[in-house]
């Protein structure tokens, strides 16, 4: 078993808690795992259910352990609500006076700002830092004023910008996503025309390589990453909204038409959450009317299905992903630019506001780094901003950064 604690089994966790070989390891290996810093996870909520599975595979043995191993589940880290309704839910907390000391602790992190302070000497309100995770903040193209092929990267120890390898040529209204270590820039407008290239970007190289075109021109598109498979969502192609989605396999180098959403959407912001992909508001042509509605598509139907609403019309909106929550920041209705942000919860199709960025923002870039959601430049409807801002869900608070990008960038892509 001895395989299970190398680098490898903490980058791929995930896979790893499903198998076999984990079901069996001793209570030992198993508390060695989930200790560690370095477990590369999209939510706490992958190690509380790798426990949960663990003990009950053999549970009348196992549920004696149930409090050693809950000690290295940083439950502060989780949603407020996965803690009610899923974690003091469980019967193997329940039975136990520990873990639901733990559950306490947890939602005192929570419910009382002003002692996180001294909860934060806690190892488990300890943010894990996986070897893998992004240390760095790529930002591509935009429009400053018009479409520009300046690239730059935000150092999060350094804390700093920095130029790197320009885009082949000028792209703004971009898709931009991160899939098998490289950048991928999907489509967009080169100041003239709106294009199907995409090129992707090595930052182990610090080069950038065109990859095969898409099947139809998009700007304004939602880009995102489904069971490995880069996913171009609407867009406009120069004189129409457009409702159609299409795929790419980098294995085969491939676009293909997939289902198209049940409306046209331009400025559309898209996510995954739970294996779905979202679009999120955008433009719809046809009515000429900024959208509050959002669908999400299931790829193993190939459908795509009508969600909750948003509680207002969002077009243009920053989309990001943080702790399975789907975050829809600023964003316009009209010539209205919104400062406002919600967030929806799958599991119980609703949405709900959470504290105002400190900017009105549009056609932001938007991403999660170590639990938090940045949102990068866009503009407030009269000027481009260089300025970029945080959002910490523990303490629905958006905070500014101090380094600002060497240029005030709208439309542009970040991952």
């Amino acid at each position: 078993m001895d395989f299970l604690f190398n680098l490898q089994t903490e980058q791929h966790f995930a896979d790893v808690v499903l198998s076999e070989e984990f079901l069996n390891l001793g209570i030992e290996q198993v508390c060695s795992l989930i200790s560690s810093d370095k477990l590369t996870i999209s939510s706490e909520e992958k190690v509380f259910e790798a426990v949960i599975a663990w003990v009950n595979h053999d549970k009348d043995v196992r549920q004696e352990f149930m409090a050693r191993l809950m000690e290295h589940v940083r439950l502060p880290l989780l949603p407020r609500e996965y803690l009610v309704q899923r974690v003091e839910e469980e019967a193997l907390v329940k039975n136990s006076s520990a873990c639901k000391d733990y559950l306490i602790e947890a939602m005192k992190y929570h419910l009382l700002p002003t002692e996180q302070r001294i909860l934060m000497k806690s190892v488990r309100t300890r943010l894990r830092t996986p070897m893998n995770l992004p240390k760095l903040m790529v930002v591509v193209g935009g429009q400053a004023p018009k479409a520009i092929r300046s690239v730059e990267c935000y150092d999060f120890k350094e804390e700093r910008w920095h130029q790197v390898a320009e885009l082949p040529s000028r792209r703004c209204r971009a898709g931009m996503v991160y899939m098998a270590g490289l950048v991928f820039a999907v489509g967009g407008f080169n100041g003239s025309l709106r294009v199907r290239t995409v090129d992707s970007y090595d930052p182990v190289k610090d080069q950038w390589t065109s990859v095969a075109n898409m099947r139809d021109r998009r700007s304004t598109l939602g880009a995102a990453v489904l069971n490995g498979l880069l996913y171009a969502v609407g867009g406009f192609d120069g004189s129409t909204g457009l409702s159609s989605v299409e795929a790419y396999n980098i294995k085969s180098n491939e676009w293909f038409h997939v289902a198209p959403m049940n409306t046209r959407r331009s400025s559309v912001g898209v996510g995954v959450v739970g294996g779905l992909l979202y679009a999120v508001g955008g433009y719809d042509g046809a009515s000429r009317q900024c959208l509050s509605t959002v669908e999400c598509y299931n790829a193993t139907a190939n459908e795509w299905t009508y969600i909750a609403e948003m509680s207002t019309r969002r077009s243009g909106a920053g989309v990001g992903v943080l702790n399975n929550l789907l975050y829809a920041v600023g964003g316009h209705d009209g010539p209205l630019v919104r400062k406002s942000v919600e967030v929806y919860d799958p599991t119980s199709n609703a949405w709900r506001q959470v504290a105002d960025m400190n900017m009105c923002r549009r056609n932001a870039g938007v991403c999660a780094v170590n639990g938090l959601l940045y949102v990068v430049g866009g503009d407030d409807g009269s000027c481009n901003l260089a300025s970029v801002e945080y959002y910490n869900p523990t303490t629905d608070k958006w905070t500014v950064v101090s380094s600002c990008m060497s240029t005030g960038r709208s439309y542009a892509g970040n991952v």
